[in-house]
C-alpha cells in the first residue's frame, strides 16, 4: 500500500502538470486550500446545523437519509449530513471561492458544482467509539449512482475539503489509482459494493492535513478505512462536493429516496 505522492497548490486555473496528473491517476491533492480559522468556522457551522436537525428530528434532506450516531459521551450527533450547504451561510459562502471554477475543467464541458444535485455538499463526521454508526465505508465507485438514477454514466468528481489532519493510523480514504479508466464490467464487479473493506495491494492512502483539498474521480474504486485508533484521536471531519456534468437534476424537499440509499444501513 502506497502513501507517497506529489501534492500541488491550487490557484484560479489548473496547470498542465496538474491536469496531466489527474487524468493519469484519477486524483489530485492540493495543500492549504483554507486557513485554520476557516476550518474552525466550518466545524462550528456544522454543529449549529446538527443541533437544529436533532431538535427538529430531521430524518431526510431532499430525499437523502441523514445518518445519526453517538459521540464518545453518548450524546447524539449527525455523522453524515446531506445538502448542508443549504442550511448555513458559512457553508454556502465557502462555495463562492473562485478557485472552484478552475476545477470544473477536470469534468469537461458543462461541468458544475452539484450544490443542488445528488447529495449536495456532504459533511462526514467519523469517530471510532463504542456507539459510532459511521467509522468506515466499504469499497465502491460513485458511478453506480448514475446506474441507480437510470441515467447515462457521466463524469462525477468528488472534491474533498479536509477539516482534520490524517495519519495512516487514522484509516481514511483509500483509492485505487487509474481505475477511473476501467470498463463498466470492472466498475460493477471488481469488488463487492460496500460489503468489502479489505485492503487492496494497489490501494493508495490519501493523507491530507486540515485545510487541504483533494479531488478524486467518482469512477475510481475507493473506500474509507476504519481508524486503528479509538476515542478522540480517531475523530475526522471532511466535506465532499460533487462536480458533475450532464443533465441538470436538482433535488428538493419532495424528492424521493434513491433505491440504493434505502440500504444505507450496510454503510458503516
Amino acid at each position: 500500500m502506497a502513501t507517497s505522492y506529489p501534492t500541488f497548490t491550487l490557484s484560479d486555473r489548473l496547470t498542465t502538470e496538474q491536469l496531466d496528473f489527474f487524468q493519469t491517476h484519477g486524483f489530485i491533492h492540493f495543500k492549504n486550500f483554507i486557513k485554520p480559522e476557516t476550518v474552525a468556522s466550518i466545524i462550528d457551522a456544522s454543529k449549529q446545523v446538527e443541533q437544529n436537525w436533532i431538535e427538529q428530528g430531521t430524518k431526510k434532506v431532499n430525499g437523502v437519509p441523514i445518518k445519526y450516531g453517538k459521540d464518545l459521551d453518548g450524546s447524539s450527533i449527525v455523522q453524515r449530513f446531506a445538502f448542508i450547504n443549504q442550511h448555513h451561510q458559512t457553508l454556502s459562502g465557502l462555495l463562492l471561492d473562485p478557485r472552484f471554477n478552475g476545477l470544473l475543467q477536470l469534468a469537461g464541458e458543462g461541468a458544475r458544482l452539484g450544490t443542488e444535485e445528488k447529495d449536495g455538499m456532504v459533511f462526514n463526521h467519523y469517530i471510532n467509539g463504542p456507539e459510532s454508526k459511521f467509522s468506515k465505508m466499504g469499497w465502491h465507485t460513485d458511478g453506480l449512482r448514475d446506474i441507480f438514477y437510470g441515467t447515462k454514466l457521466n463524469p462525477m468528481l468528488n472534491v474533498g475539503i479536509h477539516l482534520s489532519t490524517q495519519k495512516i493510523e487514522n484509516g481514511g480514504l483509500k483509492i485505487i489509482p487509474g481505475t477511473h479508466k476501467q470498463s463498466i464490467y470492472q466498475m460493477l464487479f471488481r469488488k463487492k459494493y460496500f460489503v468489502d473493506n479489505k485492503p487492496d495491494p494497489e490501494e493508495l492512502s490519501i493523507l491530507p492535513e486540515a485545510g487541504d483539498l483533494t479531488i478524486h474521480d467518482g469512477r475510481l474504486w475507493h473506500r474509507v478505512a476504519e481508524s486503528s485508533i479509538r476515542g478522540e484521536a480517531s475523530r475526522r471531519r471532511v466535506i465532499y462536493i460533487p462536480i458533475i456534468a450532464g443533465k441538470y437534476a436538482p433535488k428538493n424537499e419532495n424528492s424521493p429516496t434513491v433505491f440504493y440509499q434505502r440500504f444505507a444501513g450496510i454503510v458503516k
